[in-house]
């Protein structure tokens, strides 16, 4: 009962969160998150006597929670077209670059100057540098998708560059969960090893997804079970993330690169689209709400008066970062100077996994360090997810401002 209790409290509350949210015309993991920070604060200030309070320490929620990320991922790797990323070329790959490293250097080094010293200053410094890193895709393509952008040069080059942002964030996220299990900086020749280990990892998954996953789907499809096509996609999503985990890296790559090998040129497409309803169903309409809720439940909005300073100078770096590390080498490469722009600001934008990696940071016992000391350190959780809401939020009003006023190619 108590798990359906919960269940039950951070759905209602959820939904309704993401309704205002989606009548806002905003991201509806903004209104989910919102809606566990309210929910948070009312239990608190209200000292009722539920389990929810204690949410982030019950172990059945904390796996609710972990297959809520594992879906998300599941999903995001449904939602990519490993062919279209090969065709963007290196113009995406450039942007995207560029835009990961100028808000990953800074953010790292803005926070290394913030933090007091201790042996998790490396790791903290580097997990906000990564969670400043991270694009928001799905947010960015809504936009696009309702001003009718996502097919035209400024469309595409948004999307391909934020995908290709967020696969570079999986290879930080892997050294940051390194470390994270170390607990301290590890030696050169462990963190030289990380990228053998990532490398292993795409090597073993991509040969065994491009050769034997067709087969084994075609034989498994034939079997005429009922929904054994869903069962087999989280079969390999979970076989993906022993390995990864196996390897010493995060099973969230797992998961994103079973949904990968997902696509319509592995399985036929009538069984892709369905597919992927049943991955967004249970992820948007029960999962995701839950993962989502349970970060606005740890965030502690005395952030904002205790470390103003500190927040403003990450909002200022995660937006800066974004906007000049993606809009210069756009510019570069022939956009206008309004294209340009768009492409910064739509980059700018955060949202599920900067949360992930916040969720797995949180679990780790990243923020536990010198806490009773400095403040900084204390409320470095709740910075980071507060600049994930702002610019969440801030990116697609300014996209649609920038759009709006140019006229830019919209055609193919």
């Amino acid at each position: 009962m108590e798990t359906l209790l919960i269940v039950l409290v951070l759905l209602v509350a959820t939904r309704l969160g993401g309704l205002v949210a989606a009548r806002l015309r905003q991201p509806m993991l903004v209104g989910e998150l919102l809606a566990g920070v309210a929910l948070g604060l009312m239990l608190a200030s209200f000292k009722f006597n539920l389990p929810l309070i204690e949410l982030g320490r019950e172990h059945h929620v904390m796996a609710l929670t972990d297959l809520g990320i594992f879906f998300l991922m599941l999903l995001g790797g449904l939602e990519m077209r490993p062919r279209e990323l090969v065709e963007s070329g290196v113009r995406s790959m450039t942007v995207a670059a560029c835009a990961m490293v100028l808000p990953l250097s800074a953010g790292f080094a803005v926070t290394w100057l913030w933090l007091p010293s201790s042996d998790l200053r490396f790791a903290q410094s580097l997990f906000v540098g990564t969670a400043l890193s991270i694009t928001a895709v799905p947010v960015t393509i809504r936009v696009l998708m309702d001003m009718n952008r996502l097919n035209t040069r400024v469309g595409r080059l948004i999307v391909s560059a934020a995908v290709f942002d967020d696969l570079l964030s999986l290879v930080l996220l892997s050294i940051l969960t390194a470390i994270l299990g170390s607990g301290q900086v590890p030696g050169g020749l462990t963190l030289a090893l990380i990228p053998l280990r990532v490398l292993l990892f795409v090597t073993l998954v991509f040969a065994f997804g491009t050769f034997l996953l067709p087969r084994l789907t075609r034989w498994v499809i034939g079997l005429d079970v009922e929904e054994m096509g869903f069962s087999f996609l989280l079969v390999m999503g979970a076989l993906f993330s022993l390995l990864a985990e196996l390897l010493g890296l995060h099973f969230i790559l797992g998961a994103f690169a079973a949904g990968l090998f997902f696509g319509r040129e592995t399985v036929d497409s009538q069984l892709y689209d369905d597919l992927r309803h049943k991955v967004t169903a249970i992820t948007t309409g029960f999962l995701a709400p839950i993962f989502f809720a349970s970060i606005g439940l740890e965030l502690d909005l005395s952030a904002i008066a205790e470390v103003p300073l500190f927040l403003l100078s990450l909002i200022v770096v995660a937006f800066l970062g974004k906007l000049l590390g993606a809009a210069l080498p756009a510019r570069l490469f022939g956009l206008s100077p309004q294209e340009a722009w768009a492409v910064g600001t739509a980059m700018s934008a955060r949202g599920a996994v900067e949360l992930i990696i916040a969720g797995i940071a949180l679990r780790a016992g990243l923020f536990e360090s010198n806490a009773g000391d400095s403040a900084i350190v204390a409320n470095l959780f709740s910075a980071v997810v507060l600049v994930a809401i702002v610019t969440t939020i801030a990116a697609p009003i300014g996209l649609r401002l920038i759009l709006s006023r140019a006229g830019g190619d919209r055609t193919p």
